[in-house]
């Protein structure tokens, strides 16, 4: 599959790196609002080997349609921001290129814009798009479900000088109909993200937990999408919609019962 990205901050360069080294996907260009680094070698940057063409560009270079016509693609990645969309988003999906946005936190219109697109095209959001965080929510909401009165608590973990509220916990919480204010924050040294869901029971507790080892995690997320987004129907989808097929407990009677039983691993598990 041939993979626009959007945005080159320290996500996106760590994102990028998974994308040349995996064989699902090949890395065309990487777009970024700065004129620093233009056409250079993404890999070459990177201090990866990699035989793909992809190169640094700027925005002030293309418009959109220029770019998805001289260097076209099947699937545009934003790791940007939210005015990432206003630039690429009509163009994509005019010429049904899928979208898969890991933006953090869209303003209400657009993310109105981003599910508009929907009906042109494949899209899918994540604001957390590590298959980790993903599988941890899916498992919450399951709990809740079986015990709805037990006392939850939402712990999260950043380096320092992280000054907000973690987005991710944030959605936790949206997620499992909880106050933002259950949500508790630590500040430690460099810690890149460790988020903790505890269920409090009379007898027992549940403690769900996922940690940030390294951005890559990102890219390993992006990677599982690109493959199970192939073969949708245009519409808006969230990592929620690809995952909950793998909680089968059994392929019997099941159209992904293929699907489920692919090794998608393999495109970045050494």
């Amino acid at each position: 599959m041939r993979v626009g990205l959007i945005g080159f901050g320290k996500t996106g360069r760590a994102v990028a790196s998974v994308l040349l080294d995996s064989e699902l996907t090949q890395l065309q260009w990487v777009m970024r609002q700065s004129h620093v680094l233009e056409h250079r070698s993404v890999a070459e940057f990177l201090g990866v080997k990699s035989d793909e063409p992809a190169l640094i560009l700027s925005k002030a270079e293309f418009t959109a349609a220029n770019l998805l016509d001289q260097k076209p693609v099947d699937v545009i990645i934003d790791f940007s921001g939210d005015s990432g969309l206003s630039y690429y988003g009509e163009a994509a999906a005019k010429r049904g290129i899928t979208i898969i946005s890991a933006v953090s936190q869209y303003e209400p219109e657009t993310m109105e814009r981003l599910k508009a697109l929907a009906s042109q095209t494949v899209v899918m959001h994540s604001p957390n798009i590590t298959l980790g965080i993903n599988f941890l929510m899916i498992s919450a909401k399951i709990l809740k479900n079986i015990a709805p009165y037990t006392d939850i608590e939402i712990i999260e973990e950043h380096f320092k000088l992280k000054p907000e509220v973690s987005g991710t916990a944030k959605v936790i919480a949206k997620q499992l109909d909880l106050d933002e204010s259950q949500i508790k924050t630590i500040r430690a040294g460099g810690i890149i993200g460790t988020h903790e869901i505890l269920f409090g029971f009379p007898y027992q507790t549940v403690r769900l937990k996922h940690e940030s080892i390294s951005r890559e995690a990102f890219g390993n997320g992006i990677v599982f999408a690109v493959e199970q987004l192939q073969g949708k129907s245009k519409g808006f989808y969230s990592m929620e919609d690809l995952l909950l097929p793998f909680f089968r407990l059994t392929d019997e009677d099941s159209d992904t019962s293929q699907k489920s039983k692919k090794p998608w691993w393999r495109f970045w598990a050494n």
